[in-house]
């Protein structure tokens, strides 16, 4: 406390104050098609990328990420199909 005051540690905001101040953001996420389960395969994707450029074959890319994520195949080719998508230009 100073001079009376609760001092609340800068470093904690409340689910809606993060919302709030995101909010432009998190707006632009969704006209593009954005779900907040996309984040949990952000590292999966970049997993894609490097095997990829490294010349590997899809097929066992999609395999090996499948067993190493633990999500179906159909699942990888979803998000690889999803992520390689291009945003709208009215999005960005």
């Amino acid at each position: 406390m100073i001079g009376g005051a609760k001092v609340q540690n800068n470093f904690e905001m409340t689910l809606f104050e993060i919302l709030n101040f995101n909010k432009e953001l998190i707006d632009r996420l969704i006209s593009v098609g954005f779900k907040p389960d996309d984040c949990r395969y952000v590292a999966l994707y970049a997993d894609y990328k490097k095997m990829h450029g490294r010349g590997e074959k899809v097929t066992y890319i999609v395999s090996a990420l499948s067993d190493r994520y633990n999500v179906s195949e159909r699942k990888v080719y979803s998000l690889i199909k999803k992520f390689e998508t291009n945003s709208t230009a009215g999005a960005v």
